[in-house]
């Protein structure tokens, strides 16, 4: 069973194409920025939903009772859904190994143009997601899979006319083959660092590269900015030092 949240409510449905209506109906309520790739117009909110939803059938634990959950909250959607993990902790394009825990169902989902090549899922969430809100999302592995997609109404919207951001007219909207528009922050990465501070304050940059798959440079300028932002201070020296989250 899927158990559904959102802001109108919760619906409970059973596995079938029915509840990807539904999600993609909500998700009529969340802003759909023009987005051009390759010259052409395609939605980023409902080619993220799709992922999402692909995501949660294809690759379930299906002897487990835990219900499957998709909620839309104002910051974020997530979901949470019962896997058969080989390993836990954070996921990235960097250190993704591609596991087909239901061949089967994998494969009708490709028949059927709903998915593509395995862990082709993991890959589009990076990247649309980060044109849709301009941040990244969040893959967590465990006995729980956990996907969180960061929202901004904000960025999410496009660019009101009259507005001094738009382009000239002879001015061109972007250069060929380019999205029209450009993430900024990396909100993913911040949290990932976050969270392994809070699992072990007297973890090294070294060591959070290792464990995440972020580069070593990724967890070194999430640092700096968790810092700006006193989410973290540093008790003690480099080398003998430990981390303290205080946000």
């Amino acid at each position: 069973m899927i158990e559904y949240k959102s802001c109108c409510g919760v619906v409970i449905k059973g596995l079938s194409g029915i509840e990807f209506c539904a999600v993609q109906a909500d998700l009529g309520y969340l802003p759909d920025k023009f987005f051009l790739e390759n010259e052409n117009r395609f939605s980023l909110r409902n080619t993220i939903a799709r992922e999402i939803v692909s995501n949660t059938l294809m690759h379930r634990e299906y002897s487990s009772s835990y219900a499957a959950k998709l909620v839309i909250q104002k910051d974020k959607l997530y979901t949470e859904n019962a896997s058969r993990a080989n390993r836990s902790g954070f996921i990235t394009p960097d250190n993704l190994e591609p596991d087909p825990k239901n061949p089967l169902i994998a494969s009708f989902f490709r028949n059927i143009g709903r998915a593509d090549r395995l862990g082709s899922g993991v890959h589009k969430l990076f990247r649309y997601t980060k044109f849709y809100s301009g941040k990244e999302p969040i893959f967590e592995e465990g006995d729980v899979f956990r996907i969180t997609v960061p929202l901004d109404e904000k960025y999410s919207f496009d660019t009101q006319l009259g507005s001094s951001q738009l382009n000239e007219p002879d001015e061109p909207i972007n250069e060929p083959n380019e999205p029209i528009n450009e993430p900024n922050e990396s909100w993913g990465s911040d949290y990932i660092v976050l969270a392994q501070i809070k699992n072990n304050p007297l973890v090294t940059q070294k060591q959070m590269a290792e464990k995440t798959g972020l580069s070593e440079s990724t967890v070194k300028r999430a640092l700096v900015k968790l810092r700006e932002e006193k989410k973290i201070v540093r008790i003690g020296t480099k080398r003998s030092g430990h981390w303290k989250v205080t946000g």
